[in-house]
């Protein structure tokens, strides 16, 4: 059963959340969003997150099997080096231990990305993570119907 409906409860905090959540949606590819979106969401266990973003990224031309795979996308070959190195770094900074991101992780990231996409990547990374951690801890629930 659902705890609360942060929305409701904390508006002005949720919207400054969904502020963030617009930014990333603007400057992230949407391809390579929806995969971290996915990555994360699958690694914090939200099933929340992982319905809504997995039927996001049917609806906007993902192929199944490539969604599908994000799951082991390491063992996966349907990722382009850019994507692996999203994927890697979504992994890093979701399961953020005491060492923090590991320079290999992110000096493949840094290679195949610009200074300026990496900021943004790492943003939507912290954000995919903030809406895992609401839903979460709130027992959002599914849809009944989608």
């Amino acid at each position: 059963m659902q705890r609360m409906n942060a929305a409701e409860v904390a508006p002005q905090g949720y919207r400054a959340v969904l502020g963030l959540e617009k930014y990333v949606q603007t400057n992230v590819d949407h391809t390579v969003l929806e995969l971290v979106k996915m990555r994360a969401s699958i690694v914090n266990g939200c099933a929340f997150c992982v319905d809504m973003h997995s039927r996001d990224a049917l609806a906007a031309g993902e192929s199944s099997r490539r969604l599908f795979a994000v799951a082991a996308w390491r063992e996966a070959p349907f990722f382009d080096e850019r994507e692996r190195a999203a994927l890697a770094l979504t992994d890093a900074v979701t399961r953020l231990g005491d060492h923090g991101v590991p320079d290999d992780v992110w000096d493949a990231a840094a290679k195949v990305w610009s200074e300026k996409e990496l900021a943004d990547l790492v943003l939507a990374i912290a954000t995919i993570n903030v809406w895992n951690r609401v839903a979460i801890t709130t027992r959002t629930e599914l849809p009944a119907q989608v």
